[in-house]
């Protein structure tokens, strides 16, 4: 997961190296750039739900391993892209498919394999997209200074293709063979298999008040948590500040990002309190943060904006632990695989249009964080929040299939023929 997640995520934060290049070669708007992250970042939360049912039918080693090709790809076909439609298709399209296919299999399954310091498992693993993103950045300039920037999506393509490695070595599931096929009136209907589906999908989760109360609060986070990553660079160098010690104050943010997502991991573990608690702790510190930055920054304090930056990328990494550690409470840990799948689609739409809420820097700043601490208000209202234990998780509702009842009366008639014809032979005897 710690390798998978740096070739995901810190690799999506890195992008923004190649698209000064990208607007150079191709003489396109930066805003038409900019839909190249955005379609990956919306494929990789839409095709989710895919990876996730994928897994559930059939199993995770496959799944994330095609994904890792999927991603590796995408950026290889990239690098011969004669237009911009040729990057929205494949570092868009292609590799955010794979992407897809690839984190929310990987974080379900650490999650499934750790219990009780599973919190901080999850710690360790994200904590390689702070890291990867903090040297990505110069990696990438480097290559597309040498290489040129089809040279350098050629050797990223490569270097995703890791994440097949990654995927091998995810431990097989052991699954039980199917009941055999009785007669060609057991075939599934076409009901059936939507109802299959709908299992593989979790889609029962969407009736259930503490899964939609969650995704909603989380989905608000979304509109708030990635503003900084667009905005902090531009804003500090719109206030005055240089061009490197605007960058230097993101790249301090993200040092931070990592211990954040280790620390809380670790202390989550220690069993002092709930982790949903901790969660809504974190959460009202980042977003106080938010709204501080662009305070800071007019003060025309270096100084002031960097702390305030340092303590913004801490909580925002130990909020990211917590998010995914509340979600076996909340589900249960047999619906984690769709259920996750499910979050990440619906969040999606808080991460894509949460960054252009607004034109001016310290409006959006003000509004993110307020989306922020409404997200910690909605989670308030879970059911047991201000219980000092946790509830027990709920477990997947137990159900029958056409198919195997047909088989249960089949064989309750078979059985039911088998005595009548004995009774009809003893009485023949008699």
């Amino acid at each position: 997961m710690f390798v998978s997640t740096s070739l995901v995520f810190g690799l999506m934060r890195s992008l923004g190296v190649f698209f000064v290049e990208f607007v150079q070669y191709f003489e396109e708007s930066a805003q038409a750039i900019s839909w190249i992250s955005s379609i990956g970042l919306a494929a990789q939360q839409f095709f989710s739900p895919l990876g996730a049912a994928l897994c559930n039918a059939y199993n995770t080693r496959p799944v994330v391993m095609t994904g890792g090709f999927l991603s590796g790809l995408g950026l290889i076909l990239a690098s011969q892209a004669t237009c911009l439609v040729h990057l929205y298709l494949t570092m868009g399209v292609i590799s955010g498919l794979g992407w897809g296919l690839v984190f929310t299999p990987m974080v379900a399954t650490v999650m499934a394999n750790f219990t009780h310091r599973r919190a901080l498992a999850l710690g360790l693993g994200f904590s390689s997209i702070g890291l990867s993103s903090f040297a990505f950045n110069p990696l990438f300039q480097l290559l597309v200074e040498t290489y040129a920037w089809r040279g350098a999506l050629l050797i990223l393509g490569g270097l995703s293709l890791n994440i097949m490695a990654c995927g091998a070595l995810i431990r097989p599931e052991c699954r039980s063979k199917g009941p055999a096929k009785l007669d060609s009136q057991s075939r599934l209907t076409c009901s059936d298999m939507l109802q299959r589906v709908s299992s593989y999908l979790e889609v029962s989760l969407l009736c259930e008040r503490p899964y939609l109360t969650y995704t909603l609060g989380v989905t608000l986070f979304n509109f708030g948590y990635f503003v900084p990553y667009f905005h902090l660079v531009a804003h500090s160098r719109h206030v005055g500040f240089s061009e490197y010690g605007a960058a230097f104050i993101m790249s301090a943010a993200g040092v931070t990002d990592i211990f954040g997502r280790i620390v809380s991991g670790w202390f989550s573990d220690l069993g002092h309190f709930r982790v949903i608690h901790l969660l809504i702790l974190w959460t009202v510190l980042a977003g106080v943060f938010i709204m501080l930055l662009p305070v800071s920054s007019l003060m025309g304090s270096y100084s002031a904006l960097m702390v305030i930056s340092l303590l913004y990328g801490f909580c925002s990494g130990a909020l990211t632990s917590m998010v995914f550690a509340v979600v076996p409470m909340i589900m249960g840990v047999e619906r984690m695989m769709g259920g996750l799948g499910l979050l990440q689609l619906i969040e999606s739409c808080g991460g894509l249009l949460g960054t252009p809420l607004s034109g001016n820097y310290v409006a959006s700043f003000m509004v993110a964080g307020s989306f922020v601490l409404l997200g910690s208000l909605t989670m308030t209202t879970l059911p047991h929040f201000f219980s000092c234990t946790d509830p027990p998780p709920p477990k997947r509702p137990v159900l029958i299939d056409n198919s195997d009842a047909l088989r249960l009366e089949l064989a309750q008639k078979n059985c039911c023929s088998s005595e009548m014809n004995h009774q009809a032979v003893e009485q023949t005897k008699r």
